[in-house]
């Protein structure tokens, strides 16, 4: 199942930024990587916020705040297609989210992590990525 942590110094999102991107980055998730929007699948679409506390993230260059976004997904869910429309929808997401504008998008990383199968458990089993492209199969026949 898809999982999306983003990582920002405090303050660096708008009161509304923050309280709306965690299921803002959740839905660009599940829409690139092709999941039928369905309650099962909306909530096994874990996101997460991590906000840094001060000082906690520099560059070598300046103070200004930077946004990681992690994404973890099982291996083969995305194609490289797939992988360049959720990088740049996530980008524009977390930007919008802060305030910004597309010319401080190079302080917007994404970085797209792919669990091996087999490696991945939930609800006391192991899950392969079969299995969730047949429950996926299942639950577009029943919509």
């Amino acid at each position: 199942m898809p999982m999306i942590r983003l990582t920002v110094p405090p303050g660096s999102l708008t009161e509304e930024g923050r309280r709306s991107v965690q299921r803002e980055l959740a839905a660009v998730l599940l829409r690139w990587e092709g999941a039928p929007d369905t309650a099962f699948f909306r909530a096994q679409a874990w996101s997460y916020l991590v906000e840094l506390p001060d000082g906690a993230q520099i560059t070598a260059e300046d103070d200004a705040p930077r946004y990681l976004v992690e994404v973890t997904v099982p291996q083969g869910a995305l194609s490289e297609r797939r992988k360049a429309g959720l990088v740049e929808d996530a980008t524009k997401t977390v930007l919008d989210a802060a305030g910004l504008s597309p010319a401080d998008a190079l302080r917007v990383w994404v970085l797209v992590h792919e669990q091996p199968d087999g490696t991945w458990g939930a609800g006391g089993s192991v899950i392969r990525y079969a299995d969730l492209v047949a429950l996926a199969k299942e639950q577009r026949a029943d919509a």
